[in-house]
């Protein structure tokens, strides 16, 4: 699905919306008096289209076209999804949401990034309460996939659902509106106690960071809270892990319930450490280090199919399009991830492996050898290959891919790639693939069905000789 996203407020995380809506295909209309605004929009774009396409094995959308506007009325009026993302203040919230229903469609979705406001606080004196709610995301929008949704009606929180998910996010339904939301009420504990350990010298900035990413942080980025409990508890599960650590509760461990006070000496302090753990950075490189992190995180659970990755996943089922017969046949087009590369910068010769293995399979589901068939219990097994390197491919390159059939013949298909850079057409690699039909049951060769035969046979006769 693809439409016209109109985002009231483009700062941080305004700006990441839009980002993603534009690199997902939607026209973005932005409002935001900031004079700044463009410039900063354009810097966070930036690190979006970076980033966001490397998650992915396939060439996203065309990108929709960002533009600036001067009034909010000119960035919602026929949008086909709304978002606000102002600065924390609920006077100015309900100001801009009466503004923002005057000139919208009366059933188009209005969400607002608002980490702590309650939907029901943001529809006081609307004229369509229904359709406002609460679409929480988390920082970068562009690459972390869940939005707590709050409030609004069935029918608009069906359609923002929709809209979401077509966006490749994770909408999450909140059974009951609440301060905070969820997630922000998690980290606002966690907040709280990371200042009294700081405040009382037991551990400073970059520990406590330590702590969490060479820690916990790990499990809970693919498991969560309770499913890392759950194996906590051994063979008996969540409940001996509850009978077991269940009186702890009780202990004095925490002080959630109390916050030391921001004095000047205990920001400093705060300010100082993090200066010293991070100050050699700027933050466009900590937002770049960020993202590339992201990635690489994301795409380890993406070949895994767990938690996000599975969500990846499937939103890139819907991304992929049959190739066009040629010849060539185009069998990929993406941007290389940053995880592809090595100590040279540029992408390591087994992740050429997997851009021809990639296209091999587009051909065998081209010519019917698809998921079904391999289930049935046949298959093409790969017996050589012959790559050739001709130029450096690095990350964030856009690279395309194509395929001829050079021999179908009986058990053989032989696929000739080449795979060119986007920007130039550059020719940066070539690869001779031949490939054995087999029985999936005895793991020896033997003749393909008729039907894929037949069609492996016709590609061969219209894709001619090796170029």
């Amino acid at each position: 699905m693809r439409g016209v996203a109109g985002i009231v407020g483009g700062g941080v995380i305004g700006g990441a919306w839009a980002a993603r809506f534009s690199l997902m295909g939607w026209d973005v209309r932005l409002y935001d008096p900031d004079p700044e605004a463009e410039r900063k929009m354009a810097a966070v774009l930036a690190n979006a289209r970076h980033a966001l396409p490397m998650l992915y094995d396939v060439a996203l959308p065309a990108p929709g076209a960002i533009t600036h506007v001067a009034t909010v009325a000119e960035a919602v009026s026929g949008a086909d999804w709304i978002q606000e993302s102002a600065p924390e203040r609920l006077d100015l919230k309900l100001k801009l949401l009466r503004e923002i229903e005057a000139a919208a469609g009366a059933e188009t979705p209005i969400g607002s990034s608002t980490s702590g406001f309650k939907p029901s606080e943001l529809q006081e004196g609307a004229a369509h309460p229904g359709r406002i709610l609460v679409a929480h995301p988390f920082n970068p929008v562009y690459l972390i996939p869940v939005v707590e949704l709050v409030g609004g009606d069935g029918p608009t929180l069906a359609r923002a659902e929709d809209i979401l998910r077509g966006i490749g996010m994770r909408p999450l339904r909140i059974r009951k509106e609440i301060d905070a939301h969820v997630a922000d009420r998690f980290l606002e504990a966690v907040w709280r106690e990371a200042l009294w350990l700081v405040k009382d010298g037991i551990a400073t900035t970059e520990e406590i960071d330590d702590v969490i990413r060479y820690g916990f942080g790990l499990r809970w980025a693919q498991m969560g809270l309770f499913e890392t409990y759950r194996i906590a508890g051994g063979e008996a599960g969540m409940r001996h892990f509850l009978a077991q650590f269940g009186p702890a509760l009780k202990w004095p461990w925490t002080k959630l319930m109390d916050v030391p006070e921001l004095t000047d000496e205990l920001a400093g302090m705060i300010a100082d450490q993090s200066d010293a753990q991070s100050g050699h950075l700027s933050i466009r490189e900590l937002e770049r280090l960020r993202d590339g992190n992201l990635v690489a995180i994301l795409r380890a659970l993406k070949a895994r199919g767990a938690a996000a990755g599975a969500l990846l996943n499937a939103h890139e089922a819907t991304l992929r399009r049959a190739p066009a017969e040629g010849p060539p046949m185009e069998t990929g087009r993406r941007i290389v991830p940053v995880d592809w590369t090595d100590y040279n910068g540029h992408m390591n010769e087994s992740r050429y492996g997997q851009v021809y293995s990639d296209a091999g399979d587009v051909v065998m589901a081209h010519v019917g050898a698809d998921a079904a068939y391999i289930a049935s219990g046949l298959s093409y097994f790969t017996v050589e290959t012959q790559v050739k390197f001709l130029a450096e491919t690095k990350a964030g390159e856009a690279i395309r891919v194509t395929s001829r059939v050079l021999e179908g013949a009986g058990k053989k298909l032989r696929l000739f790639h080449e795979m060119r850079r986007e920007a130039d057409d550059a020719l940066l690699s070539t690869c001779d693939q031949m490939l054995i039909h087999v029985s999936l049951e005895t793991r020896r060769s033997c003749p393909p069905s008729a039907e894929v035969l037949a069609r492996v046979e016709a590609l061969a006769a219209a894709h001619g000789a090796k170029p």
